[in-house]
């Protein structure tokens, strides 16, 4: 029988290839060959089906990003109507309809004077394209040596050489050859991993005094750049103290500093704004980044958006014969902006902003019910974007392997009992498409409490927890 998908092969056919011949993002190799992850199969809503039927709600909104849900007739007809059209055009010759208007309306979106847009792949190549500008920008400008960027420990900006030397990230890093001198590491805004007995106010002149040292000892016109995501999303959801951004930011502004804001998470309404930049965090940066919830993960598109201002330093007559030649062969691809397109007027039409921030206090409400578990040690977040932290032990500094193991039986129950929630080390983190309901979230808090419970009750049984 054929598979819904699409393939002449049936699902067990399907899941063998897998096994055979996949290999999948982080990828765990003494496995290989041996085990393949669930395949999904259908999509509708806030729900997926997997290739045994079960239906099962997806709490990380596939990576972040399926914002207006699965199966919108919308999205897949901008996409079936464009590829008819023009399915490609080269873009170091020739640009394309879709890509300009989009342009344009990304600079309608962005705060300030952020009015230029780059377009590329996906999140990786994004951060990756803006940090080469660094690089274009200060050599045009005569600064060769400004070229250090400032990241933060737990940050996490892509999988392209450069951005995953500067993705703060432990489990990351390791086989990889990714130390490079020109990144340099803060700490990270970790408000509940804080040094003990330390207010949170403390905290935030601990990590401003931190950034302003370490500009001190590099140098100002050592540093091209400082790299970050309004709050860390694959290091756990850590959002800084009140005020830390724009303390930041002044920093940077007094020493000619690009700040980065890395929106490939946050932005396209995951926080109830378009961006969240100036909208949550109070700063006008001078490059945002975005992906993923551009075109809902419909189909790949990354981008950036430039300042007037920095720009207007390196073009026109300051240009000095000068060509920013980075660029891809998908840059700007017809499809994947006639779907961002269509995704933005979908967000538009239906309220979805507005939906998010009218439902993210009550999603957040009941994350932080979950705190009364004994296994849980913290739950955070923002908007449409939250993490639960399990602690079998809370006067430990940082998470054991017991706490991470915790989490993997978690994430088990969860998935047995209908949820995908995204496991990361010891904590639970999610971010369900920004359509979700009032029931929907009850129904994923339900699960996930049953799931945390359950988990408590089988190392209760096995003498491991009390």
């Amino acid at each position: 029988m054929p598979n819904d998908v699409g393939s002449q092969w049936n699902a067990a056919e399907l899941v063998e290839a897998a096994r055979e011949h996949l290999i999948s993002p982080a990828e765990e190799m003494a496995k290989l060959g041996t085990v393949t992850r669930p395949m999904l199969t259908t999509g509708d809503g806030v729900y997926v089906t997997n290739a045994q039927g079960r239906r099962l709600l997806d709490g990380p909104a596939g990576m972040w990003c399926t914002q207006i849900g699965y199966n919108r007739r919308e999205i897949a007809d901008a996409i079936s109507a464009q590829a008819l059209r023009l399915s490609y055009n080269s873009p170091w010759y020739s640009v394309n309809g879709p890509s300009a208007e989009l342009a344009a309306r990304i600079a309608s979106l962005t705060p300030g004077d952020l009015d230029h847009v780059f377009f590329t792949t996906g999140g990786s190549s994004a951060v990756d394209s803006a940090l080469r500008f660094v690089q274009f920008y200060n050599n045009v400008l005569g600064r060769p040596d400004k070229k250090t960027i400032l990241c933060r420990i737990d940050g996490y900006h892509g999988s392209t050489h450069l951005t995953a030397a500067c993705s703060g990230r432990a489990g990351n890093r390791p086989n990889f050859d990714l130390a490079l001198d020109t990144v340099s590491f803060l700490s990270a805004p970790n408000v509940y991993r804080r040094p003990k007995g330390m207010t949170e106010a403390d905290f935030l002149e601990f990590l401003i005094g931190e950034f302003e040292d370490r500009v001190a000892a590099i140098g100002p016109d050592r540093i091209g750049a400082f790299l970050a995501e309004p709050l860390l999303a694959s290091g756990g959801i850590l959002i800084p103290p009140e005020g830390y951004h724009r303390r930041i930011l002044d920093i940077c502004r007094r020493h000619d500093i690009l700040y980065i804001s890395d929106e490939v998470v946050t932005g396209f309404g995951r926080c109830g704004h378009w961006f969240a930049s100036e909208a949550v965090f109070g700063i006008t940066p001078d490059i945002i980044t975005f992906a993923k919830g551009v075109t809902s993960g419909y189909v790949p598109l990354g981008g950036f958006a430039l300042s007037d201002a920095v720009l207007a330093r390196v073009s026109g007559e300051n240009a000095k014969g000068s060509f920013y030649t980075n660029g891809y062969t998908y840059s700007g691809h017809p499809v994947s902006c006639a779907a961002a397109l269509a995704n933005i007027e979908v967000i538009e039409r239906d309220g979805i902003l507005a939906h998010v921030r009218d439902i993210a206090p009550y999603f957040q409400e009941q994350i932080r019910s979950l705190k009364q578990l004994p296994l849980v040690g913290d739950t955070r977040g923002t908007g449409l974007v939250a993490c639960v932290e399990c602690v079998t032990d809370p006067a430990a500094p940082e998470a054991t392997d017991f706490d991470k193991e915790v989490s993997r039986r978690i994430d088990h129950h969860c998935y047995e009992l209908g949820l995908i929630v995204r496991p990361i080390g010891n904590m639970c983190v999610l971010s369900p498409p920004l359509v979700i309901t009032k029931a929907e979230i009850d129904s994923l808090i339900a699960i996930l409490r049953r799931s945390i419970v359950l988990t408590q009750d089988e190392l209760r049984a096995e003498g491991r927890w009390s």
